[in-house]
């Protein structure tokens, strides 16, 4: 007599993460502070423009040589640029799938719609759309130089000058960055909570961090324009 057998297969522990609510968000939180750090890094050397021509182009060549002798010419930018790829692909991807999620989850039928996520997480998801419209104009404005007019390849100082002359880039610059720091602020805080940082004890010292970062990345990104419009750069 033959006996059957069954074999229940569970999935494996990375996919049971990776379609769990926690897990995604999660991956939305690491992501973002992986940008989060990037962005920091980034403003520090877009402030770099102040101090002149030779300096920051000088940082946009330092960065092709990062790494050198044991890495060769730009490798190590294309290990950034692909690292923070990942990032923006995984952090994008996650916020679409929770956000399915969440219109899922909500009841139908009210005559009144009471919306379950607060003014802050709306904005959240209207800001990364912005922010992932910037980032594809800022792609093609400065890295590719396909949307910039008057563009001199070889010359990042000259390029953003360039950039920061149009109204347009004024206007579509400025306003990313305040999206930025509207999603800085709340995902900072989000992402506090969802690895476990937040208490009843630091939650207002992660508000305050919260809000300074937002700030400090706000005010320092749009130094650079409001530079190039007032004449400091030039």
């Amino acid at each position: 007599m033959a006996l059957a057998t069954r074999t229940d297969r569970r999935p494996p522990p990375l996919r049971t993460a990776w379609d769990s609510t926690l897990g995604k968000k999660t991956v939305m939180a690491v992501s973002g502070l992986v940008m989060l750090l990037y962005l920091v890094a980034h403003m520090l050397g877009n402030l770099k423009i102040f101090f002149g021509p030779d300096d920051y182009n000088g940082y946009a060549h330092w960065l092709r040589t990062l790494g050198e002798p044991a890495l060769h010419y730009e490798w190590a930018l294309w290990i950034i640029r692909v690292g923070l790829t990942v990032s923006v692909v995984a952090h994008g991807v996650t916020a679409y799938q929770l956000s399915r999620r969440d219109i899922k989850a909500r009841p139908v039928g009210y005559a009144h719609r009471k919306a379950r996520s607060s003014y802050a997480t709306r904005t959240m998801r209207w800001g990364g759309i912005i922010l992932a419209l910037f980032i594809v104009w800022h792609l093609l404005d400065l890295t590719t130089l396909t949307v910039n007019r008057n563009a001199q390849p070889g010359h990042p100082y000259q390029n953003v000058e360039a950039t920061f002359h149009t109204w347009y880039g004024d206007v579509i610059y400025i306003v990313a960055m305040l999206a930025l720091g509207l999603h800085i602020r709340h995902g900072f805080w989000s992402a506090a909570q969802t690895l476990g940082a937040g208490n009843r004890r630091r939650d207002r010292v992660l508000k305050a961090a919260a809000t300074g970062l937002a700030v400090l990345l706000t005010a320092g990104f749009i130094a650079v324009p409001v530079g190039v419009m007032t004449g400091t750069v030039h």
